[in-house]
This record gives structure tokens, C-alpha cells and sequence, in this order.
């Protein structure tokens, strides 16, 4: 059963920093790209970065460009995601989901497994 399970999620003061874990049961995720997703209350989900099979290129979105770090660890079959310099606005649930693209197609529709998300709050 293929299946992604994110943790790491939690409560921090603004300033603070968390780290995120995305393991993969069931497949091998270094054939995947993967993408992180975050859904704040009330608001669409939004797509912030993205780990390519092919060579590792790395990419995010504007509003964690120099804050977030994504990398993989393949002997652990574990995606991470660093998050430094937290602010309110990062408050969110966050998603890891894999893509069978080797590269990062930019599109939330190429990406068919999700994990359930993890919490994350940030107070001011």
C-alpha cells in the first residue's frame, strides 16, 4: 500500500524554525518528485516547493524562497522540509505528495498521492 506520512508538524513563536519529515511506505520515493502543500484556514491550498527525482533541483514558492530548505534522504525513503524564520502567516496544514514525473511539473493535478498533512502554528 503506497502511502505518505508527514510529521514534525507543531506549535512555534514567530522567528522559530520546525522541521518536516514526508516517509514513504510502499515505494520507493526517490522515483518520485516530491511536493510540499500548505492550506491555511479559509484559503486555497498552495503548492511551496519541490524536490525533482531526475537531479534533485530544488524549487519554491516566493513566499518561503530563503526561509525553506527541501531535501531528500533516500537510505531513509524520507523527504524533509526545513523551515527557518517562521512567521504567522506560515500557519497551515502541510502536505507532502509525490509526482511519477522525474522533474517538478508545477502542476497540483500531477501529484497522485498525498499524506494526511501535519499542523502547523506559528504564534505571533
Amino acid at each position: 500500500q503506497v502511502q505518505l506520512v508527514e510529521s514534525g508538524g507543531g506549535l512555534v513563536q514567530a522567528g522559530g524554525s520546525l522541521r518536516l519529515s514526508c516517509a514513504a511506505s510502499g515505494f520507493t520515493l526517490d522515483a518520485y518528485s516530491i511536493g510540499w502543500f500548505r492550506q491555511a484556514p479559509g484559503k486555497e491550498r498552495e503548492g511551496i516547493s519541490c524536490i525533482s527525482s531526475r537531479d534533485g533541483n530544488t524549487y519554491y514558492a516566493d513566499s518561503v524562497k530563503g526561509r525553506f530548505t527541501v531535501s531528500r534522504d533516500n537510505a531513509k525513503n524520507t523527504v524533509y522540509l526545513q523551515m527557518n524564520s517562521l512567521r504567522p502567516e506560515d500557519t497551515a496544514v502541510y502536505y507532502c505528495a509525490a509526482d511519477p514525473h522525474n522533474y517538478c511539473s508545477g502542476y497540483e493535478s500531477t501529484f497522485g498521492s498525498w499524506g494526511q498533512g501535519t499542523q502547523v502554528t506559528v504564534s505571533s
